[in-house]
């Protein structure tokens, strides 16, 4: 058995560096950087760029009600042999509340389409208590995106934009605004997952592939800003589930942000191309033996899709040379191509191979037969 002595030179020459500093001075860097938080960090770079968006319409209804309104009927008046009169329409002043975020420093402020939608008067509240009247530069409903000029001079904390096409599932997600009318209120998250079609939610009206968050979003944080660790803006909060699936947060790629406000700014309204299909995911297996493409769920009559000869049932693998996998990449392939431009289509149709020329047209443009 070796001695003690021995024992304790093997030991004393495996015993780690020992600090010399003051045992208080290790104590008080232990406490102060137990006491950061990355979060604290993200918040205060762009926290200051959040802002409260009050919001007021002015609707407009029929005088009266139950049989004042019907004593305002022209039918009832003339089958009565009343003389004609009506009672004026009553108008009453609807307030909304959401949130936004400044990304430049000549005062724009980008939030929810929904927020601002039909406002008579748009009232931006920033984070040291000074209001600003602001005006709506443009809209676009298909994404639920919205671009304000404030009406002061400045100047304006600027909120950092992010990369979201760099987002993975499991990274921190930072939901900054105002629910409840509760000011600079901060919940944090992980990113749950990417590319939820607003579709499958539910949502037909909108074209969007959205960024899902277990932060919490609630109501009046629409408009609001996810940030990532660094406190960059990846997205922009847009709605939460409720009923079955409630605490899931949906928020509007950054990315896809940009080139909206693009368009908003230089025109005032935003492009949407289509071709007029309805799209699904491959069935796995299928028929054909495919393990990639998109299948074509229907065929709007007369649209382009239609004129170009595409059919319910094909399945599009390809579009402008690059492999199709998702029904999302088809759509970013559409708007790629733009209005007018021919976008070439790579489609199986009962095994066959075929390729199809289709023109997209604007979304809000009639289909012809």
């Amino acid at each position: 058995m070796a001695s003690s002595a021995a024992l304790l030179a093997a030991f004393a020459g495996l015993a780690p560096a020992v600090s010399t500093a003051p045992a208080h001075a290790q104590s008080g860097a232990a406490a102060a950087l137990s006491r950061q938080s990355f979060v604290a960090a993200a918040v205060r770079r762009s926290g200051p760029a959040v802002v409260t968006i009050d919001t007021e319409r002015t609707v407009v209804a029929s005088g009266g009600g139950g049989a004042a309104a019907l004593l305002n009927d022209p039918f009832f008046r003339q089958f009565f042999g009343l003389p004609s009169a009506g009672m004026p329409p009553s108008q009453r002043t609807e307030r909304g509340q959401g949130s936004g975020v400044i990304i430049q420093a000549d005062g724009l402020v980008l939030t929810n389409a929904h927020v601002v939608e039909r406002s008579d008067r748009v009232t931006v509240g920033l984070q040291g208590g000074q209001r600003f009247e602001a005006r709506v530069v443009g809209a676009d409903p298909v994404t639920d995106l919205a671009v304000l000029r404030l009406s002061g001079s400045g100047p304006w904390a600027v909120a950092p934009l992010g990369n979201s096409d760099a987002l993975q599932v499991g990274d921190w997600a930072i939901a900054v605004g105002n629910p409840f009318g509760l000011d600079n209120t901060v919940t944090l998250g992980i990113v749950s997952s990417l590319n939820r079609n607003a579709g499958k939610l539910g949502i037909t009206d909108k074209r969007l592939d959205l960024i899902q968050t277990d932060a919490a979003i609630n109501p009046g944080n629409s408009g609001g800003p996810l940030l990532n660790a660094d406190g960059e803006v990846v997205g922009i909060n847009t709605l939460v589930r409720s009923g079955p699936g409630a605490g899931l947060g949906f928020a509007i790629p950054i990315n896809r942000a940009r080139s909206i406000v693009g368009q908003l700014l230089a025109t005032g309204r935003a492009s949407h191309p289509m071709i007029g299909v309805a799209l699904g995911p491959l069935p796995q297996p299928n028929p054909l033996g495919l393990n990639a493409g998109v299948l074509v769920a229907s065929v709007q009559p007369g649209g382009p899709a239609d004129r170009a000869g595409l059919r319910q049932g094909d399945v599009v693998i390809a579009a402008a040379g690059r492999s199709i996998d998702t029904p999302s990449q088809l759509v970013a392939s559409v708007e790629a191509a733009g209005v007018g431009r021919m976008l070439d289509l790579r489609v199986n149709r009962r095994g066959q191979v075929q390729s199809v020329q289709v023109v997209p047209v604007e979304m809000s443009i009639p289909l012809r037969r």
